[in-house]
């Protein structure tokens, strides 16, 4: 099945996607942030051209955007999803406001469009989110968070664990359906499923890795691990790339 892609535009070489910047404090200054380490498999691997979308809600008109964009990757961050997102009432402090804002209404509206919208961690969460479901803190004794290690880069990412990719989706046509090995670094997962999405892995204690769906023809694909942290040793990573640059040509990602 071929799925509805959006043509890269004429005058481009290469597909052009969006990838979300988080809202950081550096030496004092606000400033919009997105690792370098998620734009180099684009580059590298999907052969894109990347544009930083600022998480600042009145510089991103999301209509027009995905007007423009093939594709729009939603990195991971070290920041949560408001609980008052997916849960009424809720009075925990927001971590991010704008970037909950602008990744919400952004994906909204490329999924809309009939552009791919890939995840990575709070990426993926947030997929959920838009699509009604609802997140979770990780018991801390599930393994799926070093704690400790925030100030120790290489050791935090360096924790690992085994998944279950189901038969059928995305990933199984890429890498095969059964067992892989990912990263974990995160401190909340899945809770509530969001309607319309489907698993595509597990964790061995059944939390859920990754989730897709096609609700305009064209891919979702959310990811609860960091593929871009171990992409060059990684099989169940560099996949990860592949697919979105197959997603944003509009080529099968199934078979």
């Amino acid at each position: 099945m071929t799925l509805a892609g959006a043509p890269t535009a004429p005058g481009r070489t290469k597909p052009l996607v969006g990838v979300l910047a988080s809202n950081r404090t550096l030496d004092g200054r606000r400033t919009q942030a997105v690792a370098s380490r998620f734009v180099v498999p684009l580059t590298d691997i999907a052969g894109v051209t990347v544009l930083i979308v600022p998480a600042i809600a009145d510089a991103v008109d999301p209509v027009a955007l995905s007007a423009i964009l093939d594709g729009l990757l939603l990195p991971g961050c070290c920041s949560n999803v408001a609980v008052s997102r997916y849960r009424a009432g809720a009075a925990v402090p927001c971590d991010d406001a704008g970037r909950d804002d602008v990744a919400l209404r952004l994906a909204d509206a490329m999924i809309g469009a009939g552009r791919p919208v890939f995840g990575i961690c709070r990426g993926m969460q947030e997929l959920n989110v838009l699509f009604g479901g609802t997140l979770s803190d990780v018991p801390g004794e599930t393994g799926h968070y070093r704690d400790g290690a925030e100030d120790d880069v290489p050791a935090l990412f360096d924790h690992h664990h085994d998944i279950d990719i189901a038969e059928g989706g995305m990933l199984a046509a890429a890498i095969g359906a059964g067992r892989h090995r990912v990263n974990s670094v995160h401190r909340q997962g899945i809770n509530r499923l969001g309607a319309g999405l489907s698993i595509e892995a597990r964790a061995p204690d059944d939390l859920v890795e990754a989730v897709s769906a096609r609700p305009c023809g064209a891919p979702v694909l959310g990811v609860q691990w960091h593929p871009e942290w171990d992409v060059d040793q990684s099989p169940a990573g560099r996949a990860f790339f592949e697919l979105l640059a197959r997603a944003v040509r509009g080529d099968p990602l199934t078979v």
